[in-house]
């Protein structure tokens, strides 16, 4: 393996005076009505590998912008190195030695690697010039950083439009490195790392918490954690619970603590029934990021797709109805082998698709409510004709059941809610009379009422033979609804859960342990 070389690359951070280099004490953050932290606390100590977590949503990104400069604190107090602040944006962090790596890469594709990681930054000639000697040579020191592992085609000049994603990872990280802080902030950097290259990124850790550098580590890998971290602070819904040695703990009781109570499945399983044939057999399917997906779904059964957003869970759903098709292993429908080369296939089939992303995936931007509700139909059917005055009653009808609030079926679609867009394009869906439906967190931007709507359909839809696969976003709604759950990680299944292993607990520890 690779290591970090002995001498780094650039100058480290001067020391400090001892303390703790973060003390954030009740943290409240409100967005309008929505409070995103309302007791947010956590205390970082001088050259400390520091864990930051917790479930989605949970409020650890927060707090750690309102570290960073990203956003201001509603209220509560922020000490650096011991000294109060309050920062009115990331500059004003930068300079008192604060980096955050976001979760979201903000590289520009069309520029190269040295100008990305000195964006804004650049060093500079007597003239005023950028000196692109240094430039070049500064860039190469920190790529040397990480070896071989950061693998052909990574140099200062190369566009970051043509690297590969764990490759700019990279980049990015040595983006926040360059700025030799004292204090880094490293929200899911090595989310699209390898393992040589997460080996290598650690060894850069270690060698800076010896010179005294403070870093704050979030990540869903909860065995990198414990092999890199000091502590570690776990907060749930806003708050923070819980501020513990690494040493003194480990990963069931962070779990644990993640969640808190434990929420058993909220709906009966079909144990007790006769077990049917699988609609849907999907054997070792890959493409992308996925891996070896194996799977099976029979006629009534709701299986859910459990794990942290961006694992895969929707890949397999597109892939599964065309939109992104799948590169290997084979499919089965009814027992015999299909190809599923684009959606029109999969309509034929009986298998429909709802996306949570509107904008991009279902919106039929400046066409009216009836023809976005009949496009599905349309297809399935082969239509050449819109006959309204017989499509019109029953795709209204099928609004209707899940409440959609429209004036007119000719109205713009583009004059409706989000929420009541989103209710339009499912009921789009329904009126195919699928066989197979693909919910790729459908419930995104739709009211409490009109998600209550939407699963008592899905479950009547079940119970009328209708073979569902559900990913959600929210693990309560998983919980819910689903028959079965198979948790991913990295693009593939990390584990089946079923029956008395249907409970939060079991899903957050496969969501955050195995790792792939």
């Amino acid at each position: 393996m690779t290591g970090t070389p002995e001498t780094p690359a650039l100058p480290m951070p001067a020391p400090t005076p001892l303390g703790p280099a973060i003390e954030a004490r009740d943290i409240v953050k409100r967005f309008g009505a929505v409070q995103a932290l309302g007791n947010g606390r956590l205390t970082v100590g001088r050259g400390e590998i520091h864990a930051l977590l917790g479930a989605n949503g949970c409020g650890k990104s927060t707090l750690s912008k309102i570290i960073a400069g990203t956003h201001a604190a509603t209220a509560g107090s922020l000490l650096i190195e011991g000294r109060p602040v309050r920062f009115a944006t990331p500059r004003e962090a930068e300079a008192a030695g604060i980096a955050l790596f976001y979760q979201e890469l903000s590289l520009i594709p069309p520029l190269s690697v040295a100008a990305n990681i000195f964006l804004g930054r650049e060093p500079r000639t007597r003239a005023g010039f950028i000196d692109r000697t240094r430039l070049r040579a500064e860039t190469e020191a920190l790529i040397a950083l990480f070896g071989d592992t950061a693998g052909p085609g990574l140099t200062p000049d190369a566009l970051v439009a043509d690297l590969t994603p764990g490759q700019r990872q990279i980049v990015e990280i040595l983006k926040v490195l360059s700025k030799s802080p004292r204090i880094v902030i490293m929200d899911e950097a090595t989310a699209a790392l390898d393992a040589r290259q997460v080996a290598v990124f650690f060894d850069i850790l270690r060698a800076r918490r010896a010179a005294g550098v403070s870093t704050v580590f979030i990540s869903h890998r909860l065995d990198e954690v414990f092999a890199l971290c000091d502590r570690v602070t776990v907060m749930r819904n806003g708050e923070t619970v819980a501020d513990l040695c690494i040493a003194d703990t480990d990963q069931d009781s962070v779990v644990r603590l993640m969640i808190g109570d434990v929420r058993k499945a909220g709906r009966r399983t079909r144990a007790d029934r006769p077990a049917a044939a699988p609609l849907l057999q999907a054997d070792r399917v890959g493409g992308g990021r996925l891996r070896d997906i194996t799977l099976a779904v029979a006629p009534g059964e709701i299986l859910g797709l459990g794990g942290l957003q961006g694992q895969g869970q929707s890949a397999l759903l597109r892939g599964l109805f065309g939109a992104d098709p799948l590169t290997a292993g084979r499919l089965r429908l009814d027992g015999q082998p299909v190809r599923i080369r684009a959606p029109a296939d999969a309509v034929a089939r009986g298998i429909a698709y709802v996306s949570g992303d509107r904008v991009a995936d279902a919106v039929l931007a400046g066409r009216s409510i009836f023809e976005n509700l009949a496009a599905a139909v349309l297809v399935r059917e082969r239509r050449w004709r819109v006959g309204a005055g017989t499509l019109a009653p029953r795709l209204a009808g099928v609004a209707a059941s899940l409440k959609t609030k429209y004036a007119g079926l000719d109205d713009a679609i583009g004059t409706l809610s989000g929420g009541n867009q989103q209710k339009v394009f499912i009921a789009r869906w329904l009126a195919t009379g699928p066989r197979l439906l693909l919910l790729d967190d459908p419930t995104k931007g739709i009211d409490l009422g009109a998600k209550a709507d939407l699963f008592a359909l899905i479950r009547q839809l079940a119970d009328s033979g209708v073979a569902i696969i559900l990913y959600s976003s929210e693990e309560a709604e998983l919980l819910d609804q689903s028959d079965r759950i198979l948790v991913f990680n990295g693009g593939a299944v990390v584990t089946e859960l079923s029956g008395p292993t249907l409970d939060s607990f079991h899903l957050t520890r496969a969501a955050y342990g195995d790792a792939a």
